[in-house]
């Protein structure tokens, strides 16, 4: 192996670039955590951002998110970025280790902020516009998988043993927390502008390209070898089939209120597994493999990618039960109009993003001194004792109550992401902990996809029941004919959940213009009104909700036994 440091002197080519501090003075650590937690932050926050904003954005493409055809231009704009980002970044972790991580993560800013600038300037309306959307995000999301497959690893690289842990706390919670504070500033900008939501990147990541290049150097080892085309393209196919599967589940299909029935998921979900299959076969005879599974012997490194996974589920599916909670019941009860609990919901939100911010730090540090293993499985304990209380708390909660318990989940995410962050890469050898970083990242990011697909499947399930009766009977007694409204008691509930996910009015949606042109002005006044649905909603969905926490605090006890794993050695 040869080791690649640079000096303080200038020994490329004529041309190499000129760079503002060198590798081995003490301050490039720090220059390193800098601009990688700008990079991760950057990343994570596009990856909410967009979610929040997704109503000013089909509004601006005049298109209807929400119409059975278009249904599925708004998941894949939804959840391309996170499908792709899961699936690449192991690739690019391995190319990290093979060509140079900053390399292929100052790579990755540019091609981000060059997307950044295509996206905003979408020239179609309707389906064009939606397409011209989906397939830019995707090439974005490569940029943000260059970023987040190799940031951990530069990290490591450049902090000692001792630092390491604060170092990948400060990392880890900027890009916990910026998927967080996209809810926030996505509800800002999209009340101005539906294109500033992308235009918002540019300066950033222009900023942060030009000092990536100018400033980060090839400290670790890197491990030239061949890449594993064979198993990129089964995992590649394999985890895009599975998870493609899983989102298109919670879809309705053939009179059923969910899409599990459907051949084509069926042949995607069975497919999907197969093919990872495939890729775990292929890759125990490849010399030089994508997916290391022999990383998988250190029980810390596989203890900690289970706890990785189970946590990003679980956090998943808080942040979208809360977004539903707040933007289709809560809010709407106090007042707020639907088109404005988009960007409520963000700011209400806030003490969940402080808790990261606060807890994240501190823990990194602490961690340092007195051991990971404890950290980490503390905040997967505090996560399970916050995801009770929100179980506990009514539908129509008081804040303050709400809010402790929000803040006890951040804190306890952020006294878990830098030491299991820490409890992965030092288990894998310095030229491993490109591959490493990615994987850690798939993980993180296959479970946020995977939440989606497990927790409105859950939420579903738990409204199928009870809302279609419910539903029927409150729309009679506002003086809807009775045939109409069995009929429109009858619609999946997927489509009141997507409704009050993105900021409209689920009532006056589903009943259009057309039946409420026959309605009293009275009786449309309390349908399409504050109170009519979160009131009438309210106990179905606390039902469902149920269900949902007790899975999550299910998980957060998993991660935590995973988390104590010891490791039998550390690579320093």
């Amino acid at each position: 192996m040869v080791t690649h440091r640079t000096t303080g002197r200038n020994t490329g080519p004529p041309r190499a670039r000129r760079t503002w501090i060198a590798a081995d003075h003490p301050h490039y650590k720090w220059v390193a955590l800098t601009n990688t937690t700008l990079g991760v932050l950057i990343a994570s926050i596009n990856s909410s951002i967009v979610l929040i904003s997704l109503p000013a954005i089909f509004t601006g493409i005049r298109l209807d998110p929400l119409q059975p055809g278009n249904v599925g231009y708004l998941l894949w704009t939804l959840m391309g970025y996170m499908l792709v980002t899961a699936v690449l970044v192991v690739t690019l972790g391995r190319l990290g280790d093979m060509w140079g991580r900053v390399r292929i993560y100052n790579s990755g800013f540019v091609i981000f902020t060059l997307t950044s600038v295509v996206l905003s300037l979408d020239p179609f309306h309707g389906e064009g516009g939606a397409l011209w959307l989906i397939g830019w995000r995707v090439v974005q999301a490569v940029g943000g998988a260059m970023l987040m497959a190799n940031s951990a690893a530069i990290i490591t690289d450049a902090f000692p043993g001792r630092q390491r842990g604060m170092a990948l706390g400060v990392n880890m919670v900027a890009g916990i927390a910026g998927s967080f504070l996209g809810l926030v500033l996505g509800g800002v900008l999209a009340e101005w502008d539906w294109r500033s939501v992308f235009w918002v990147n540019v300066p950033i990541g222009v900023a942060g390209t030009v000092w990536a290049y100018r400033s980060l150097h090839e400290t670790g080892k890197r491990a030239p070898g061949r890449m594993d085309w064979w198993g990129n393209i089964t995992f590649a196919v394999g985890l895009t089939a599975l998870l493609a599967g899983i989102t298109y589940g919670i879809q309705p299909y053939g009179g059923h209120t969910m899409g599990w029935t459907n051949p084509w998921v069926l042949a995607a979900l069975a497919g999907g597994v197969a093919m990872l299959a495939v890729f775990c076969l292929v890759e125990t005879r490849t010399a030089e493999p994508l997916f290391r599974l022999s990383l998988f012997r250190s029980t810390a490194f596989a203890g900690g990618n289970a706890a990785t996974l189970l946590t990003a589920m679980a956090r998943g599916g808080l942040q979208f039960m809360l977004i539903i909670w707040l933007q289709g019941i809560w809010l709407p009860l106090h007042g707020y109009d639907y088109a404005d609990t988009p960007l409520w919901a963000g700011i209400y939100l806030l003490p969940l993003t402080i808790g990261f911010l606060a807890a994240g730090p501190v823990s990194g540090h602490l961690s340092d001194r007195y051991g990971v293993r404890p950290f980490a499985a503390a905040g997967c304990l505090v996560m399970a004792v916050s995801f009770v209380g929100l179980l506990l708390l009514p539908t129509d909660f008081g804040y303050p109550a709400f809010a402790v318990l929000v803040f006890l989940n951040g804190v306890g995410g952020g006294l878990f992401s830098a030491p299991n962050t820490s409890i992965i890469m030092s288990s894998v050898p310095a030229e491993a902990r490109g591959a490493a970083s990615g994987m850690r990242s798939t993980f993180q990011n296959a479970g946020t996809v995977l939440s989606m697909g497990v927790f409105f499947c859950l939420m579903v399930a738990g409204l199928s029941d009870s809302l279609p009766g419910v539903l029927s009977v409150g729309l009679t007694e506002q003086g809807v004919p009775a045939q109409a409204a069995h009929s429109i008691a009858g619609l999946p509930p997927v489509g009141v959940l997507f409704a009050a996910f993105l900021g409209y009015n689920p009532i006056g949606h589903l009943l259009g213009p057309g039946l409420l042109g026959h309605l009293p002005a009275a009786h449309v006044d309390v349908l399409t009104g504050r109170r009519f649905f979160p009131e009438l909603i309210s106990h179905p969905f606390h039902n469902g909700l149920g269900v949902v926490f007790a899975l999550a605090t299910a998980m957060a006890l998993v991660s935590a036994a995973a988390s104590l794993i010891r490791r039998a050695k550390a690579h320093r």
